[in-house]
């Protein structure tokens, strides 16, 4: 176990918001399934998960939730709205209101995906930040939702750390 997990599951402060970002879900067409799956690892991994949200797939409505969020949690995760379709427009919405993008992490996650699916290749998730709280774009489909989360929640908490002020390195 790294010892930024560690980290993690030793502060309270390690607060999060799941935003499933799905038109179907938010008309109540078809259950979320992806939201849950990503708060599940998210408690596993020592975070306090205060909300799970769900809105459509609206370029205004995101970028809102997200102003909001990112003054109530330190890591926000976003699900879905992350691809190549017309209405999939969650990358547009996190950056117009990060005030840094961290490429990093979304070429990461991408890169570890086209591991399993050549399809993760067409994802535009970014990762940035607002104030002191991080934002993490996911793909809506649960599964890998899932993978991708996993591919960077070691790197979290000590990204969450240097958003805080805590620069010292060990």
């Amino acid at each position: 176990m790294s010892s930024s997990i560690v980290e993690a599951r030793a502060s309270e402060d390690f607060t999060a918001a799941v935003i499933t970002v799905s038109d179907s879900c938010a008309r109540g067409e078809r259950q979320d399934v992806s939201g849950p799956s990503v708060a599940d690892i998210l408690k596993k991994h020592g975070f306090h998960v205060i909300t799970r949200q769900v809105v459509s797939d609206d370029q205004i409505k995101i970028q809102n939730l997200l102003i909001r969020l990112a003054t109530e949690v330190r890591f926000i995760a976003t699900t879905g709205g992350t691809g190549i379709a017309a209405r999939d427009v969650t990358p547009e919405a996190t950056r117009a209101i990060c005030d840094r993008v961290i490429e990093g992490l979304a070429e990461r996650i991408r890169g570890e995906g086209t591991k399993k699916t050549r399809f993760a290749a067409l994802s535009r998730g970014v990762c940035g930040t607002r104030g002191q709280s991080l934002i993490l774009n996911l793909p809506g489909n649960p599964r890998g939702a899932v993978e991708s989360l996993e591919a960077v929640i070691d790197l979290i908490p000590h990204a969450l750390n240097l958003l805080q002020g805590n620069t010292a390195h060990t």
